[in-house]
């Protein structure tokens, strides 16, 4: 499996942390009776805990060298623990953000995935049959998403963890879904995450996409998804971040509000991932 790197225009393969274990949770038998355990609330808990804790500072070095992050992309602090390093603040500047009213932005540094929305509401995303319904638990009015898309930002345990506003507009609802925190990693996909996972449903009025249907989604070991809570904002303004944890963003556009570049079309429907950048456009308005 390959992700299409926009900036360099070069394919790279995936790397999932943690990759290994991952895959004999998921596709054993003796893992799936593992990952009972490891995603019981006692467990979540104890593994936050830690995190959290001053203790955990030591696996900031090595995860650091392991994924190459350039540490002077972000504030210069000392960080209390691997959570605290995890929800790091990147500088001014380092994400440029397209501000340009008609243009569609990535809401989070993260690896892209496009689905239309077909007939019934129904998606298809890795094989995997959801509903809109099913996604956001049957408290939206979805008469206007059929023949819309699906946007799916996967975000990885290297990327910035923060996310922005995608267009100037207002919360019309907003509300929690419990569930359990499995991976969203490119690995755990064939199973249905995406009904099964917490996940925090945005209902969002914007002035150029219409009304967006915008959905954190919490995935293993994920402490917290953590939004602020305004009712208007702009383009660009940070909304939250997630905690501990790889992480999912999805956002649903109601048919002919939105035209992505075509980059990201070809790559997407060869079901290839494409590489973005917080703030980084990747479509337009529908003219």
């Amino acid at each position: 499996m390959q992700i299409y790197n926009r900036k360099n225009k070069t394919y790279e393969p995936i790397s999932q942390y943690g990759g290994n274990l991952l895959d004999i949770l998921y596709n054993h038998f003796l893992g799936r009776v593992l990952l009972k355990l490891v995603i019981h609330p006692v467990f979540s808990r104890i593994n936050g805990w830690y995190n959290s804790s001053s203790m955990s500072v030591k696996k900031i070095k090595p995860f650091v060298d392991d994924y190459g992050i350039c540490l002077s992309d972000y504030e210069k602090r000392e960080y209390t623990s691997f959570n605290d390093f995890f929800t790091r603040k990147i500088k001014e500047g380092k994400r440029v953000i397209d501000m340009k009213s008609s243009s569609l932005v990535a809401p989070a540094d993260s690896k892209l995935s496009v689905y239309p929305v077909m007939k019934g509401n129904v998606l298809q995303i890795k094989g995997v049959t959801y509903t809109l319904d099913e996604l956001v638990d049957g408290k939206i009015d979805l008469k206007d998403y059929e023949g819309g898309k699906c946007l799916v930002f996967r975000l990885t345990m290297d990327d910035y963890h923060r996310y922005i506003f995608i267009d100037n507009g207002k919360v019309k609802r907003r509300y929690g879904i419990k569930g359990k925190l499995h991976t969203v990693s490119s690995i755990s996909k064939e199973h249905r995450i995406y009904r099964q996972n917490s996940r925090m449903v945005n209902l969002l009025k914007t002035e150029n996409f219409g009304n967006v249907i915008f959905i954190e989604v919490g995935a293993l070991l994920v402490g917290k998804i953590k939004n602020y809570k305004v009712n208007n904002f702009i383009k660009g303004q940070e909304k939250g971040y997630f905690e501990l944890g790889g992480s999912t963003i999805i956002t649903i556009f109601e048919n002919n509000k939105i035209e992505l570049d075509e980059d990201i079309v070809v790559n997407c429907d060869k079901d290839i991932e494409v590489k973005l950048q917080m703030g980084e456009k990747i479509g337009r308005k529908y003219v």
